[in-house]
């Protein structure tokens, strides 16, 4: 409690406490979901199997349009990362100037985008590792001890689910900088360019196979996250003191272009446009009302995203906006701000382990012989949601004690000076080669059936290519080639 109020005390004035707020919420209502809809049975071989309850109750579906809020994380990871670049853009011109008093080369800008590359993968990888190393051992134990290499995948398959999010993130993150570029120089018309990237997507899967769209697994969500540059800018332009967005030598022409409108008035037309469109594409149009997926149904909102998922992304954020000032006031008191610095510090911890919790669980209550298995709906299957979450919690906030120091103890490197001209060419080779080590093995593990015979759990060509990633990118952090 000491830390957090320290913490809490050391908060800059100019931070947007919000978006913390927004990125804690975001991940508390996906791990409620995902517990809650959760459906426990048992398979013909009398082992426990789980699938969504929504395919059988399909008067929640609008409740989903609430409940998806992978939008909102999509949102927030705009904002922060929008922040962080320029702010080290900022400490790494300061830099510069001190070193040598002449204005910053050429070439600064590309190598503080590697710099801030290979500092953003640690609080993203780190937690990740963990969650892998541990499921491939566990995995592993489990087949030596003569356990069913199908049965072993099906069980890691589950509880890797939450790693489809960070494939895309990944993706996000090192197309950060020229997408932030684009957004300096083209501000809102590049997400409105995204929206008609999905729609065409959108157009060619229904119309035609599914594997048109595929390219809106990036427009989708790279039209979200530049939602989150322009919130960013709209906070920090024009501000005392402050230009953590904005460096001050790269002024651009048409600058309110590349602002989020921030009034309540905007956070209205926002929210009441995005709730017209989404009932006109879903109640009207082909696509499911389900924001979530179905078993049985043609189209999945969010794999990829549909422009009806970017409708409710519309909506999320003109709610956003609605509630921005007075959450804000709340904020600065001292005991809500604690826990949301409390939650964010191990906030992928908590999403990365949630359904390793309810395999954990499952598993015990099975040995037990106490594992309640209600038809969806009935009384007894809604009776069950309470003891059955609080159980879940029970269980996650174990594993958070032991694995959530990973994260909570992830530090910024030191800031270097300007590497040669081949020091940087190669770390920012090795950079991409790492990010791009990671999303090959989670979009391997990912694609992979549930059914494989995995005696590691994972795909091995998978765990192959993502621990190579992230020792690339832990090489890099360790400050190996900074200075040529």
């Amino acid at each position: 409690m000491r830390r957090l109020r320290q913490l809490a005390d050391r908060t800059p004035a100019t931070r947007e406490r919000y978006v913390d707020l927004l990125r804690a919420l975001a991940i508390t209502m996906v791990v409620l979901g995902h517990w809650g809809v959760t459906v426990i049975g048992y398979d013909r071989a009398g082992r426990p199997s789980g699938h969504s309850a929504l395919g059988d109750l399909p008067w929640a579906w609008p409740l989903t349009w609430v409940a998806q809020v992978m939008p909102v994380f999509f949102l927030v990871g705009g904002y922060a990362n929008a922040a962080s670049l320029a702010a080290r853009r900022r400490r790494m011109r300061q830099l510069q100037l001190g070193a040598s008093g002449a204005a910053p080369r050429p070439g600064a800008v590309c190598g503080t985008a590697t710099g801030w590359l290979i500092d953003r993968s640690a609080r993203l990888v780190r937690p990740t590792t963990a969650l892998l190393v541990v499921l491939a051992a566990g995995a592993a134990v489990a087949t030596l001890r003569g356990a069913d290499p199908t049965q072993v995948r099906t069980v890691v398959w589950f509880a890797t689910i939450p790693l489809w999010f960070l494939v895309a993130y990944l993706v996000v993150v090192p197309l950060t900088p020229p997408m932030y570029a684009l957004h300096r120089r083209f501000g809102l018309a590049v997400p409105v360019v995204l929206v008609g990237l999905v729609a065409l997507g959108d157009l060619g899967r229904i119309w035609g196979p599914p594997g048109l769209a595929t390219g809106n697994y990036l427009f989708g969500w790279l039209a979200v996250h530049q939602l989150g540059f322009a919130w960013c800018d709209s906070r920090t332009q024009g501000r005392s003191g402050d230009e953590s967005a904005v460096p001050a030598d790269a002024e651009p022409r048409g600058l309110r272009r590349r602002r989020l409108p921030l009034s309540r008035t905007a956070g209205t037309a926002l929210l009441t446009g995005g709730l017209v469109a989404l009932v006109l594409l879903t109640v009207v149009g082909p696509y499911p009302v389900a924001m979530l997926n179905v078993p049985g149904e043609r189209l999945n909102n969010t794999a990829p995203p549909s422009l009806a998922l970017l409708a409710v992304a519309t909506a999320q954020l003109g709610l956003i906006l609605l509630l921005r000032e007075p959450a804000g006031r709340w904020l600065r008191r001292r005991g809500p701000w604690q826990a949301v610095i409390a939650v964010n510090a191990v906030v992928l911890t908590v999403f990365l382990w949630h359904l390793t919790a309810a395999v954990l669980l499952v598993g015990l209550l099975d040995a037990l012989g106490a594992l309640p298995t209600p038809p969806v709906g009935s009384a007894a299957w809604w009776g069950w949601r309470i003891p059955w979450l609080l159980a879940l919690a029970v269980v996650l906030a174990a594993l958070v004690a032991v694995f959530g120091a990973i994260e909570a103890r992830t530090r910024r490197p030191p800031e270097t000076g300007p590497a040669r001209e081949g020091a940087r060419r190669l770390r920012t080779a090795l950079a991409v080669l790492g990010y791009a080590g990671l999303v090959a093995g989670l979009l391997l593990n990912s694609l992979t059936p549930k059914t494989a015979p995995e005696p590691l759990g994972l795909p091995a060509p998978a765990l192959v290519a993502y621990l190579a990633g992230a020792g690339v990118l832990r090489l890099l952090r360790s400050g190996w080639g900074s200075r040529g």
